[in-house]
């Protein structure tokens, strides 16, 4: 159930005894709610203050939105990689539904999607930051995005009309600038739903020039599975996202360590090659980079690290230049928050901050995202509601990112088409519990071969059950129980004490396959 603040009886008679029923769906002496949601890229919940505490980092302007607001604790994703997981977003459907199953797809734009729909509610929508869906954008009155994944810096970015370098410009800076320029020219007539969708915290990680030696001196812990051993896990084990042998040195740690160096990536630090990423950093920011990562290099060199303590050290490296990146994009919404107070807009508009998956921060002994397993299932997502209605606390209901089409499309009160199929959470953010709470989530991802070479699988989520197929090169089958085993190490499906629960998930997931209508599903009756 939810564990929402439910306003009391006198609350309630001073909003003329309607509950929180006013909340969003706009009245004749309301305006309609205005939305803006910010969508980071690979930004976990494990590094997120109001969500966890482990790290000892504080995110001050996400808590922001989760403080005067909502933070769901049990929100995931269809498809955990970048530009699928937009285009379940953008269309609430599933993959095999828009047409968008991996990276390599093109997303249809012409195409039924929720933007498209608020437009013909009458309102006016803007995209800003990336896109990562490989066609040009529709469905926004306003657009401007980066090409591909982007740099972080000195970024170019593109309109219709368009394309242009900003040279000494921070992405995550150039974003909210542009966003908040959009605020300030768009028709104030008109309800509007903003999209501000950040670069960060996508890897490689690159600081703003002045946050490189934030959480330096800091040493921060080790997962408990880092050297996991993927013991009766076929497909962990045969994946290419390990600390230990995936992450790269020129790349990822930013050494290129031998001036004839083997990797196919060094040339991105190349000091004649205006377009890698050293490249376009100007004087000042390559004078700070040199500063600090010409004395990790030298540091590393000296301790002539092997074994765990090389994996260990590549850890902290990890996460520091992890949440360094983050650092900006905080500060951003911070001042995107401070831009809608200080032009009133705050008291008529919901606020969300999510990312489009989640990411392994050395759980597994990993980096990146892809499999079911839950660091990468799941992502945040925290909602500031207006201040006059007291709808607060964490909501504990399964919501998945094709939920937000339907809830958005509610709020906007437009009609939500029969073929959308996410579920509408607007009853939580009324204050309300779900009359059918999702029982159980479907997810699927399709994405091998590929970068990372995770094998392709599909599963079912419960309140306490997980169950995953790898399919295509592979047959195997996973089943964890998370109560029990919430780092999900414990492979139980050759455990002959839960072949009764097996077989319930393996036809639960089978009539989700149906219900989604997934061409590629299980064979059924077992």
């Amino acid at each position: 159930m939810s564990k929402i603040n439910i306003p009391s009886r006198a609350m309630l008679t001073t909003l003329g005894g309607a509950g929180l029923l006013p909340l969003l769906a706009a009245t004749p002496n309301q305006k309609p709610l205005n939305i803006v949601y910010i969508m980071s890229d690979d930004h976990t919940q494990q590094v997120i203050s109001s969500y966890d505490q482990r790290f000892g980092i504080t995110t001050p302007n996400i808590d922001r939105i989760a403080r005067e607001g909502i933070l769901f604790t049990n929100s995931f994703v269809a498809n955990s990689i970048s530009g699928p997981s937009r285009a379940c977003m953008l269309t609430g459907k599933h993959s095999h539904k828009n047409g968008f199953r991996n990276n390599s797809d093109r997303f249809d734009g012409n195409q039924q999607t929720m933007p498209k729909l608020l437009q013909t509610a009458g309102y006016q929508t803007a995209l800003v930051g990336k896109w990562h869906l490989a066609s040009n954008p529709t469905g926004f009155d306003y657009w401007e995005i980066l090409p591909g994944q982007g740099d972080y810096y000195s970024p170019v970015m593109y309109t219709k009309d368009e394309k242009k370098t900003y040279p000494g410009q921070y992405v995550s800076d150039l974003i909210t600038d542009k966003s908040i320029n959009w605020l300030e020219h768009r028709q104030k007539d008109k309800p509007f739903c903003l999209f501000v969708h950040h670069k960060a915290v996508h890897r490689n990680f690159m600081a703003k020039s002045t946050d490189l030696r934030a959480f330096e001196n800091k040493t921060y812990p080790y997962p408990d599975n880092l050297f996991d051993d993927y013991k009766g896990r076929q497909a962990a084990a045969e994946q290419e996202m390990s600390l230990a042998k995936d992450y790269d040195f020129v790349y990822d740690l930013k050494m290129n360590l031998t001036p004839d160096t083997k990797s196919p990536l060094s040339g991105m630090f190349n000091p004649s090659d205006s377009t890698g990423t050293y490249g376009r950093m100007n004087a000042l920011e390559k004078a700070a980079w040199n500063e600090v990562y010409d004395s990790i290099k030298t540091d590393f060199i000296s301790r002539n690290l092997k074994g765990e303590e090389l994996v260990k050290w590549k850890y902290q490296r990890y996460i520091k230049d992890y949440l360094k990146t983050v650092k900006a994009m905080d500060d951003n919404i911070g001042r995107l928050l401070d831009y809608l107070e200080a032009n009133n807009l705050l008291e008529n508009t919901l606020i969300v901050y999510t990312s489009d998956q989640g990411f392994y921060m050395g759980e597994h002994g990993w980096f990146d995202k892809r499999f079911m397993y839950e660091e990468s299932l799941r992502t945040p997502l925290v909602m500031r509601l207006p201040a006059k209605y007291n709808a607060h606390g964490k909501a504990t209901e399964m919501i998945q990112n094709i939920d937000h089409a339907p809830t958005f499309l509610e709020i906007a009160g437009a009609k939500v088409p029969s073929d959308i199929q996410g579920e509408s959470y607007l009853p939580i953010l009324k204050g309300k519990h779900l009359k059918k709470a999702r029982k159980a989530l479907y997810y699927h991802f399709y994405e091998f071969p590929a970068e990372h070479m995770v094998k392709r699988h599909y599963g079912i989520r419960t309140e306490r059950y997980k169950l995953i197929h790898f399919y295509n090169d592979i047959d195997t089958w996973e089943l964890y129980d998370l109560k029990k085993d919430p780092s999900e190490m414990n492979n139980l499906i050759e455990n002959p004490g839960y072949g009764k629960k097996i077989k319930q998930l393996k036809k639960q997931l089978w009539k989700l396959q149906v219900q989604y209508d997934d061409p590629i599903r299980m064979k059924y009756p077992l």
